[in-house]
C-alpha cells in the first residue's frame, strides 16, 4: 500500500480551486537585474464536496453495497459454526477462532486504513479493500484446516477494514452536513443491517449443499461491486496528499515551493502492537472456558494489557498515529468509540454465537437458525433506516442509550429458551425488541463517527468507532462461547449486563 501513488486532480475554475505560482525570470542580455515576468493565476485542484445528484447517489449505492457485503461475509459462518468445526476437526476450544478472524483482521487494520484513505485518497483505498475481499472470500472456500480457514478470514478482515474506511469517509465527502448527511448515514447503517441479516441466511440456505458456496457467492459479489464503484464512483473524496498543481489549461505544472507534502507512512509499529493486544486477550478469553484462574490465562490478560498500554505510547510519540489520542477528550468522540465497544460486546458477539446455541441446544437446523437471526436482524434493518426521524429529537449519544436499552430488554426476555423445546414463538418478542435496538445503534454509530471529528479526520473517525466495534465482537464472541459452558442463560445475563453499562456511558456523556 505505501507504493500508491495518488491521484492527480484536474483544474477547474470554481472557487474552490486557487493559489498561485511566479513565472521564471527573464534577464536582460547585457546583464542587470533579473525583470520578473508576469505573475499568472495556477489553481489548486482541492477537494470539494460533490454537488451533483447523480455523483452522490451512486457513492452512496456504492458503498453500502460493498458494506452490506463485507458484512455478509462476516456473518456468513454464524449458522454454519459446527458445520466447519466438524469439516476442520476443530475442537470446543478453538471454534472461537474461526468466528474471530474476521474481526481480528478488522481491529487490527481498520484504522491503518483510515489514515490510508485520508492521504492517499477514499475512493482508491475503498476501490483496492473491495477488490481484496473478492479474493480472499474466494479463497477461503478452498481453505482444507482450521489455521488456513482462519488466516483466510483474518486476509477477509482487512480487506473489509478498507472498505468500511473508505466508505464513510467518501459519503462524508459527497454529504458534508445537514439532513442528507443524516440520511445518507442512516442508509449506510442500514446497509450494515441489512449484510448482518442475510449473511447467515446465504450461508443457512447453502449448507444442506455444501457450506463453501456461500463464500463463493459472496466473493463473486465482491468482485462485481468492485467493477461497479471502478465506472460509477466520482474521483472525488481524495485526501490531502492527493492534490496536485495545475497550469490554467488544466495541465500538470510543477511548483515547487507548493508542492504536497509526502504521504504518510502506515502505522505499521502501532498496527502490531494493537493487532498483538487484541490476540492475546482474544487467547485469554479462549481459553478461559477451561477455568478463568488458570496461570496462561493471567498472563495473557496481563500481556494484553501491556500491550495495549505499548500501543497507547507508540500512537502518542507517532508523527503519523493510526488514532490522534487528543480525539479523546471530546465527548462526542468518546462516545462513538465506547458505543462502538459495547455495541461489540453486548450486541454482536451474544448473536454471533445464538445461531450455534439454538442448533446444539435446541436441535434447530442452520436454516431454520439464520431465519430467527433474521427477525433480529431485519428488524434492525427497518429500525435503522426509521431511526434518522429521531435526529431532530434525540441527540445521538441519547439514541446509543436507548438502543442498549432495549438490546437489554430483548435478551433477558431469552432466559430458559435457547435449549430444551421452548419452541421458536417464544424469542420473537425479544427478538423484535432487541432487534429495534441494534438498529438504533446501528444508525447512531455512523452519525457519531464522522460529525465528532474534523471533516479532513473523517476516515480515522470512521475507522476508530468500526476498531471499537470489533475488538469489542471479537472479545464479546469468546467471552459468550465461554461463559455458555455454564449453560446459555450466563452468556445472556452478561449481554444484558454489559448494555445496561454501555447505555449508563452513552448518557452520562451526552450530558458533557
Amino acid at each position: 500500500m505505501g507504493s500508491i501513488v495518488p491521484n492527480r486532480v484536474r483544474s477547474t475554475n470554481r472557487p474552490d480551486t486557487l493559489s498561485s505560482f511566479t513565472e521564471p525570470t527573464d534577464r536582460p542580455t547585457g546583464g542587470g537585474p533579473a525583470v520578473p515576468r508576469r505573475t499568472r493565476s495556477a489553481p489548486v485542484s482541492v477537494p470539494s464536496p460533490v454537488r451533483e445528484g447523480r455523483p452522490k447517489t451512486a457513492t452512496l449505492a456504492v458503498t453500502a453495497t460493498a458494506t452490506a457485503v463485507a458484512l455478509m461475509n462476516y456473518t456468513a459462518p454464524m449458522p454454519t459454526l459446527p458445520a466447519v468445526a466438524a469439516a476442520f476437526g476443530t475442537p470446543p476450544s478453538a471454534q472461537a477462532w474461526l468466528l474471530n478472524g474476521t474481526p481480528l483482521g478488522l481491529a487490527a487494520f481498520l484504522l491503518v486504513a483510515g489514515g490510508l484513505a485520508d492521504a492517499y485518497g477514499r475512493r482508491r483505498v475503498f476501490l483496492l479493500g473491495t477488490l481484496a475481499l473478492g479474493l480472499t472470500t474466494a479463497l477461503g472456500a478452498l481453505a482444507g484446516s482450521t489455521s488456513v480457514f482462519t488466516a483466510a478470514r483474518i486476509a477477509q478482515g482487512a480487506a473489509s477494514a478498507a472498505v468500511l474506511a473508505g466508505s464513510l469517509g467518501l459519503l462524508a465527502h459527497a454529504y458534508p452536513t445537514g439532513r442528507d448527511r443524516i440520511r445518507a448515514t442512516g442508509l449506510w447503517g442500514a446497509s450494515v443491517s441489512g449484510g448482518i441479516a442475510l449473511g447467515p441466511l446465504l450461508a443457512g440456505a447453502l449448507s444442506p449443499v455444501d457450506w463453501r458456496l456461500a463464500y463463493g457467492v459472496l466473493g463473486a459479489g465482491a468482485l462485481a461491486t468492485a467493477a461497479a464503484g471502478a465506472r460509477w464512483l466520482p474521483g472525488a473524496g481524495a485526501g490531502p496528499a492527493a492534490i496536485t498543481r495545475t497550469s490554467g489549461a488544466g495541465a500538470p505544472h510543477p511548483a515547487p515551493c507548493l508542492a504536497p507534502p509526502p504521504a504518510p507512512r502506515p502505522d505499521v509499529v502501532g498496527a502490531l502492537t494493537l493487532g498483538l493486544a487484541l490476540a492475546a486477550l482474544l487467547t485469554a478469553l479462549t481459553l478461559g472456558r477451561d477455568g478463568w484462574l488458570r496461570t496462561p490465562v493471567g498472563a495473557l490478560l496481563l500481556a494484553s494489557a501491556a500491550l495495549t498500554a505499548l500501543f497507547a505510547a507508540v500512537e502518542a510519540r507517532s508523527g503519523n498515529p493510526m488514532i490522534d489520542l487528543a480525539l479523546l477528550r471530546r465527548p462526542a468522540f468518546l462516545a462513538s468509540t465506547l458505543g462502538a465497544l459495547f455495541t461489540g460486546l453486548a450486541v454482536i458477539g451474544l448473536f454471533s454465537v445464538v445461531p450455534t446455541l439454538l442448533q446444539v441446544g435446541a436441535g434447530m437446523s442452520p436454516l431454520g437458525t439464520a431465519w430467527l437471526f433474521l427477525l433480529w436482524s431485519g428488524t434492525a434493518f427497518v429500525a435503522a433506516l426509521q431511526a434518522r426521524r429521531l435526529a431532530a429529537r434525540l441527540s445521538a449519544a441519547r439514541q446509543l442509550a436507548l438502543g442498549f436499552a432495549l438490546s437489554a430488554a430483548g435478551v433477558l426476555t431469552f432466559l430458559g429458551a435457547l435449549e430444551g423445546h421452548a419452541g421458536a414463538w417464544r424469542l420473537f418478542p425479544g427478538l423484535l425488541v432487541a432487534g429495534a435496538g441494534s438498529g438504533l445503534l446501528n444508525a447512531a454509530l455512523p452519525r457519531l463517527a464522522v460529525d465528532s471529528v474534523p471533516p479532513e479526520r473523517a476516515a480515522m473517525g470512521s475507522g476508530a468507532n468500526n476498531t471499537a466495534r470489533y475488538i469489542g465482537s471479537s472479545a464479546g464472541v469468546s467471552l459468550t462461547l465461554a461463559l455458555a459452558t455454564a449453560g446459555p442463560d450466563a452468556a445472556l445475563v452478561a449481554s444484558a449486563a454489559l448494555a445496561v453499562t454501555g447505555a449508563v456511558l452513552a448518557l452520562v456523556l451526552a450530558r458533557r
